[in-house]
C-alpha cells in the first residue's frame, strides 16, 4: 500500500458530491482502481437515555453526519482498511480474528458476526472517512458499524434487511469490541426518516416516525471534553441495572427488564435494593415515563411540556444514573438562560460529549452565539455548535 501525498484528514460538512469525488480519488490513490460508496448516519437522541438496554423506550434520530465507506472486492479472505480519521492501516483475515484494542475492532466484528450469520465475505479493500465527531454522543461507533456493513454485504449475492443488519451490527460491538450498548444506535442508523424523529419500543423494535415540527431546530452543543471514565462506567451502569433487575425479580416473577417495573412497584420493594442500584432503576423506570410524555407532547405540538420532560431528564442522569459532567450541566444551564429554548440535555452515554437542544428557529443565532461565548469563558474551550437536520437512513451513494 502506497499512503501517497493526499493521506489527510477529510473535513468535515462537505457537499456529498465534493466528498464521493475526494473518496474515490483517495481510494484509487490507497489501491488503485474503482471503488463503491456506503454513508451511515450519526444520531442525536432527544430523550430516552440508558433505557434500549433495559427494553425501554427512546426518540433519536439519525442526522446529517456521516461516515462513509469505500469498497473494492479482494478474493483472497484479508481485509485491508484504511481510516482517514485516525491516518492509519490495518489488516486482518477473516478466517483468523483478532481483536486489536483500536479503531479496527469496530470493522473486524462487524466482518465477523456477518461471516457467523452465513454471509460469506470474498474479501476487501475499505476506506473509511467520517464527520461524525467521536466521544461526542452521536454515535460514531454505529455509524462505522452499519457503513461497513453495507459495505462488506455489496460484495456477496444474499440480501440483508435494516433489521439484521443493525442487530449484526450490535453483536458486533457488544461481543467483539465489548461495550454493552443497547439497539438504539444501530437501529436509527438502519432506520431514519428524513425530517423525522422515531418512538422506539427498543423490546419489539416497533417504532412510529413523528416529524420535526418547522419551527424548531436540533442543535447539537459539543462540550468538546470527554472523561476516560466513560467506558468502563457504561458497563458498570448496565450491570447496576441487571443487579436491580434480579433483586426485584423474586417479588416480581413476571420482570425480565427495568422496562416491567412500574414505578409504584420500585417504591413498594426498595428495601429490596442498594441505594446506589434505586437510583439506577429509578432513572431508567422514570425515563420511560417521560418518553412517552415527550412523544404525546410532540404529537402536540407543545413544546413547553416536551421541553419540562428534557429537563427533568437531564436532572435524572446528572442525579440519579450520575452519568453528567460538570461540562454537560454548565452546556444545559446556559442553553436554558437564551430566549426560545423549549428544552436542553445530555446526550449519549455521558461524562462529557453533547447536549441536544430543541430550539425555536428564529432564536438560533442568538442561541449559538451566546451559549458558545459564555461557555468559552466559563471553561476556557471553545465549544462546536452543530444546527442538525433529521437525515435518512444508511445507504449506498449513488
Amino acid at each position: 500500500m502506497n499512503p501517497g501525498k493526499n493521506h489527510v484528514a477529510e473535513p468535515a460538512q462537505l457537499p456529498a458530491a465534493v466528498r464521493a469525488t475526494r473518496l474515490r480519488e483517495l481510494f484509487r490513490d490507497l489501491y488503485g482502481g474503482d471503488c463503491r460508496l456506503f454513508r451511515a448516519p450519526g444520531r442525536i437522541n432527544l430523550i430516552g437515555e440508558h433505557t434500549d438496554y433495559n427494553d425501554g423506550f427512546v426518540m433519536p434520530a439519525a442526522v446529517d453526519l456521516d461516515c462513509w465507506v469505500a469498497v473494492a472486492p479482494v478474493r483472497n479472505r484479508a481485509i485491508d482498511v484504511y481510516s482517514s480519521i485516525f491516518r492509519e492501516s490495518r489488516a486482518f483475515h477473516l478466517d483468523q480474528p483478532k481483536a486489536l484494542g483500536d479503531w479496527s475492532d469496530y470493522v473486524q466484528g462487524v466482518a465477523l458476526m456477518l461471516e457467523q450469520a452465513g454471509y460469506r465475505i470474498p474479501g476487501a479493500k475499505l476506506l473509511i472517512a467520517s464527520d461524525v465527531p467521536m466521544g461526542s454522543g452521536l454515535s460514531s461507533s454505529a455509524a462505522v458499524e452499519v457503513s461497513v456493513a453495507l459495505a462488506l454485504l455489496d460484495l456477496q449475492p444474499v440480501p440483508c434487511g435494516p433489521l439484521q443488519i443493525a442487530q449484526l451490527c450490535r453483536r458486533a460491538e457488544n461481543e467483539f469490541v465489548g461495550a454493552r450498548c443497547g439497539i438504539m444506535d444501530q437501529f436509527i442508523c438502519c432506520h431514519g426518516k428524513a425530517g423525522h424523529l422515531a418512538l422506539l419500543d427498543c423490546r419489539s423494535l416497533e417504532h412510529t416516525s413523528l416529524p420535526v415540527p418547522e419551527d424548531v431546530r436540533l442543535v447539537i452543543c459539543n462540550t468538546m471534553v470527554k472523561h476516560a471514565i466513560a467506558s468502563g462506567e457504561y458497563n458498570v451502569r448496565r450491570s447496576q441495572c441487571e443487579t436491580g433487575v434480579q433483586s426485584l425479580s423474586g417479588a416480581l416473577p413476571t420482570v425480565t427488564a427495568l422496562r416491567d417495573v412500574s414505578r409504584e412497584d420500585l417504591e413498594r420493594l426498595r428495601a429490596l435494593l442498594s441505594p446506589v442500584v434505586y437510583k439506577r432503576c429509578l432513572h431508567v423506570i422514570s425515563e420511560n415515563q417521560r418518553v412517552q410524555t415527550a412523544a404525546a407532547a410532540l404529537k402536540e405540538r407543545n413544546l413547553q411540556r416536551l421541553g419540562l420532560a428534557m429537563a427533568e431528564s437531564h436532572r435524572s442522569l446528572r442525579d440519579d444514573y450520575e452519568v453528567s459532567s460538570p461540562e454537560l450541566d454548565l452546556m444545559v444551564d446556559l442553553a436554558n438562560r437564551v430566549t426560545g429554548v423549549y428544552g436542553a440535555r445530555m446526550t449519549g452515554g455521558g461524562f462529557g460529549g453533547c447536549t441536544v437542544n430543541l430550539v425555536a428557529a428564529e432564536a438560533v443565532p442568538a442561541f449559538t452565539t451566546k451559549v458558545a461565548s459564555a461557555y468559552q469563558a466559563r471553561m476556557g474551550i471553545v465549544p462546536e455548535i452543530r444546527v442538525c437536520t433529521a437525515s435518512e437512513r444508511a445507504g449506498l451513494y449513488p
